[in-house]
């Protein structure tokens, strides 16, 4: 099999054009546009470059609205777009569940967890979610709420958000065992 980007023009050329001086030199001299062109063609695939990470802010922003992304915003870092961008189909597949919650959570705001109503005791129809992620403040609050708004099922009601803080403790124990014997006079 032939492989196009190692394709010569005076290789397609058949024996007698390829013995014409003024032929073969402008088959030859078309080497390198053609070369060009085929990696311009290979880099016309989006999810190609996308999973590259090569893709540009405004062309992210562009897909971001062709995908129908529920939560979605232009100031977001480039990484995070294209994660979303990645996970995009799938958001549209499991919206409405748990898993779309913690996986939105997960790109926008670090780890996350969410807990429904019967997990933790609350009110039916309620749920909570829990992170670690000291990022999600007063100030983030909203945003963290309009990206849960974005893809809950419309029957459940985000109850708090539970900011929980793992801290390393170093604990240091001792033992003493002591044997000997005990006279009762």
């Amino acid at each position: 099999m032939t492989n196009i980007d190692q394709i010569s023009v005076y290789d397609l050329l058949p024996p007698n054009a390829q013995v014409d001086p003024t032929v073969s030199a402008a088959a030859r001299a078309l080497d390198s546009h053609v070369q060009q062109l085929t990696q311009e063609v290979a880099d016309l695939s989006f999810y190609r470059r996308l999973l590259k990470g090569q893709i540009t802010d405004a062309e992210a922003d562009e897909r971001a609205w062709q995908e129908h992304l529920d939560y979605y915003d232009t100031s977001l870092p480039l990484e995070q777009k294209i994660q979303l961008l990645l996970n995009a189909k799938e958001f549209h597949r499991i919206k409405g569940t748990p898993a779309a919650i913690e996986d939105l959570i997960t790109i926008l705001f670090g780890e996350g967890k969410v807990e429904e109503w019967f997990e933790y005791g609350g009110e039916p129809g309620k749920f909570q979610v829990t992170t670690n992620n000291p990022a999600v403040t007063q100030e983030r609050a909203q945003e963290f709420y309009r990206a849960v708004e974005s893809v809950k099922r419309l029957t459940a009601h985000l109850e708090r958000v539970v900011l929980s803080q793992v801290e390393e403790i170093r604990l240091y124990t001792g033992f003493v065992f002591q044997v000997g014997e005990f006279i009762r006079i």
